[in-house]
């Protein structure tokens, strides 16, 4: 037994650490641009946050996508039936180019009245514009690099996705400060340099990490209506979850903005340096959502229920050694990405905080990895809308507006709806309920 569960450690962290710095890489992205603009001031932090968010909330719209490919891979190649995984990969592929051509135009078209209503002042929105724009125009290849990276993270291959992710890193990082500051022979762009650099180096990824599935790619000369079923009943309830979890940051970023352009600023720097806890833990979810998925599709229940124990004890140890950097040395950490001391005040304040939520945003990360494996999409949506909706958004809506307190009670808000969800997980886990769900047929 215990060289059984040695043997899945092992495992578990041969998936989670690739996946952990593909994660890592992925966000660094947008904290390379959040740090390289930092010398140009709290309103171009706060326009580059801006334009990061209105994306993002793009790319959640779709990343049931993702999600579903992930789980549907991963239990049609533990069952051993590789031809349907690939019919399912090549099927995923197709949808999610169509979907992120429409995100595209629509953001394009919408992204300067979003950030109007959610009460942005006009020398942010000035400079956002353009960013968010160009950031509009490459989602297709922000999207395709995260479904290409389930396929083959479905597979148990871990390692391509972070070579994807570091030559993209690295390309970006050439090309970004350059464009930004008028170095080396480059025009002087400013944040719009921060987007194009993005743009060319996704674009450089995705190419790479289509070459690389072309041999999972399977051909179908039909429309496999099953898989596309099965991505349905896994990746609609993600893709609501997610929908409802980005309309409700939506509503919070609003109160937050109320504060100011620093408090937002200091907000946007604190969400970028509490990522590196954040990113582990998003790793040991994938690889448990991987691994949960093989096991379940071979019909190894308690390999299952060991591989999520192992995630979890991973994910705890990770998160809580970030947590404590964050409450002791939070003066250092803000000070590598700004030099605006109100900015940091508040943002020390909110690294505090965000350290105290490292255990529960631990827990509930990897057992909603290790839920959605088992195709346990739904309950997921329903403990994120109680958590974001019941507790996230009242709470903040009594602390900023009704009582008119700091803008420090209204970070206390996320603490409070963590807690809540991870409390729905465990329940929901501990009942196994998740063991009757068939995604698969």
């Amino acid at each position: 037994m215990a060289n059984g569960v040695a043997q899945i450690r092992r495992s578990v962290l041969t998936l989670a650490l690739p996946i952990t710095v593909s994660s890592l890489l992925q966000r660094a992205e947008g904290i390379v641009a959040v740090f390289l603009v930092g010398g140009l001031g709290a309103t171009s932090i706060a326009a580059v946050g801006l334009g990061q968010l209105l994306a993002f909330v793009a790319t959640t719209l779709v990343s049931g996508l993702s999600v579903g490919t992930n789980v549907i891979v991963a239990q049609l190649w533990g069952a051993r039936r590789q031809q349907d995984a690939g019919e399912a990969a090549r099927h995923f592929l197709w949808l999610s180019l169509g979907l992120s051509l429409v995100l595209a135009g629509l953001g394009i078209a919408g992204n300067q009245l979003v950030m109007q209503q959610l009460g942005a002042e006009p020398a942010v929105i000035e400079l956002a514009l353009p960013y968010s724009t160009l950031i509009f125009l490459v989602i297709p290849c922000t999207i395709l690099i995260q479904v290409l990276s389930s396929v083959l993270q479905g597979t148990g291959d871990t390692r391509t996705p972070m070579y994807a992710m570091i030559g993209v890193n690295l390309l970006h990082a050439l090309l970004a400060y350059p464009l930004i500051y008028g170095r080396w022979g480059a025009p002087n762009l400013g944040i719009k340099g921060a987007a194009i650099a993005v743009g060319l180096a996704e674009a450089t990824g995705t190419l790479y990490l289509l070459l690389r599935c072309r041999p999972i790619l399977k051909k179908s000369l039909i429309l496999r209506v099953d898989l596309i079923r099965s991505i349905w009943d896994v990746g609609a309830s993600v893709s609501g979850e997610r929908v409802v979890q980005q309309a409700g940051i939506f509503i919070y970023t609003k109160l937050v903005l109320l504060y100011g352009t620093v408090a937002y600023a200091a907000h946007q720097v604190g969400l970028s340096i509490e990522s590196f806890s954040f990113m582990p833990g998003y790793g040991l979810a994938i690889a448990a959502a991987t691994m949960v998925g093989q096991s379940i599709g071979a019909g190894k229940y308690t390999r299952a229920k060991l591989e999520n124990w192992e995630a979890n004890r991973l994910a705890l140890a990770i998160m809580t050694c970030m947590g404590i950097i964050f409450f002791f040395f939070p003066y250092a950490l803000l000070r590598a990405f700004t030099t605006d001391e109100a900015v940091i005040d508040l943002g020390t304040m909110f690294l505090k905080l965000v350290a105290l939520l490292q255990i529960p945003l631990a827990l509930t990360m990897v057992l909603a990895g290790s839920l959605r494996g088992a195709g346990d999409t739904r309950f997921i949506m329903w403990a994120t809308t109680a958590g974001m909706w019941g507790v996230r958004v009242p709470l903040a809506l009594v602390f900023g507006i009704w009582l008119e307190l700091g803008v420090y009670y209204v970070w206390t808000a996320m603490v409070a709806d963590w807690t809540v969800r991870m409390g729905l997980l465990l329940w929901r886990y501990h009942s196994e309920r998740w063991r009757k769900i068939q995604v698969i047929r």
